[in-house]
């Protein structure tokens, strides 16, 4: 039945954990439950494509795990990452300024619209930065608890705890190492891979593959078989998303387009551009990059200018070839690990698709539940994540 719709499932979970919460929030205080823990519960609850749970639910099935206890653990743990991005998300969207996010107004930006006219624009901008930033923390409570609440059997559960904990470290210092690079204004290819690596290699991919596999007990050398293909694919993964954000349309990434160039972030698509230019004396590119990174008044004519300098110095063909390197290392990773067929076959295709991004169009990770998914023999073998 978890086959059939991972992120029902899922999200059935979400129904039940969050009714509980916001209802124990409603105890504590009416306006907080209405105003900061119903936004967080609606946010976790609308959009998104539940990747990293579909992740970690395919990894234990192509792992063979079965029975009720990792069953039931998996789902609650993919609940717990999905309230984990959620928190992710909020503080980004803050610390950005991002004012959309999944084509909606972000969690800060509809507070704000909330409390329009009732104070003056630098308060009351400074209230939703700061109810953005509890509603964050909020959502980081209750994923640790979902989490410390979960039945968990054997070494399991020092497995998945340390792996966690491992999780939010990792999670918190690929984001710093992002704003740091904006303030230092540092467009270096290998700091910028390091912060695609720990932002969404670990965060996005490998962990959930991890997490999966230790709920389904899975041996030594399928654990590392999956770290390694995770961590490829998931540095992948935020590689595109640094593609999408100036060459997907909006309605496809549900942002604004060229966020990361108004915000001067040091992607690696826009480091290689700088270093490429310097190299060849591009003196017009360089002069493009220096006026437009960090520019929040940026026009769609300035994104165009930006995005012809990373096709002209190859920046961006650059990437789409390191991008393709990755997810082949990652998937080869896999082979003799995985089963060909039934969940590790899904698995694949799951992150493969996860590499893909929203410029290729296609149906989001998990979209195609139609095609038929045999099921995993009790003693199947694999890695996922």
């Amino acid at each position: 039945m978890v086959d059939a719709d991972v992120p029902g499932a899922v999200g059935r979970v979400l129904d039940q954990v969050l009714a509980d919460r916001v209802a124990r929030a409603r105890a504590v205080d009416a306006l907080f439950a209405e105003e900061l823990a119903g936004r967080v519960a609606l946010f976790t609850r609308s959009g998104g494509k539940r990747t990293r749970s579909q992740l970690l639910w395919w990894t234990l099935r192509a792992c063979g795990g079965t029975g009720a206890v990792p069953v039931g653990a998996a789902l609650r743990i993919g609940a717990a990452l999905e309230l984990l991005q959620t928190c992710a998300l909020v503080h980004d969207d803050v610390m950005d300024g991002s004012a959309l996010r999944r084509g909606r107004p972000a969690l800060h930006a509809d507070l704000r619209a909330r409390y329009a006219g009732s104070a003056a624009p630098e308060r009351l901008g400074r209230f939703a930065a700061a109810g953005g930033m509890l509603a964050g923390d909020l959502a980081l409570v209750w994923s640790d608890d979902l989490v410390a609440e979960t039945p968990l059997a054997g070494t399991a559960a020092a497995a998945v705890r340390r792996l966690w904990s491992d999780l939010r470290t990792e999670m918190v210092a690929g984001q710093y190492l992002d704003v740091q690079g904006q303030v230092t204004g540092s467009y270096s290819p290998v700091r910028a891979m390091r912060a695609a690596c720990l932002k969404s290699g670990r965060y996005s991919v490998e962990r959930p593959l991890a997490l999966g596999a230790a709920l389904a007990g899975a041996d030594d050398a399928t654990a590392h078989a999956l770290s390694g293909a995770g961590l490829a694919i998931g540095t992948a993964f935020q590689l595109r998303d640094d593609l999408d954000d100036l060459f997907a349309p909006s309605r496809l990434t549900g942002k604004p387009s060229g966020g990361d160039v108004r915000e001067g972030k040091p992607t690696c698509l826009v480091a290689l551009a700088h270093v490429r230019a310097e190299a060849r004396g591009d003196r017009l590119a360089l002069a493009v990059l220096r006026r437009s990174l960090g520019d929040a008044r940026l026009t769609e004519a300035g994104l165009d200018r930006v995005r012809e300098v990373l096709v002209r110095t190859g920046a961006r063909d650059s990437v789409e070839r390191r991008i393709d390197r990755l997810v082949a290392q990652g998937l080869r990773r896999l082979d003799g690990v995985l089963p060909a067929h039934g969940p590790g076959e899904r698995l694949r295709r799951l992150l493969t698709a996860a590499a893909e991004g929203a410029a290729a169009g296609g149906a989001p990770p998990g979209a195609d539940s139609a095609v038929p998914v045999a099921p995993a023999s009790s003693g199947a073998k694999g890695a996922g994540r």
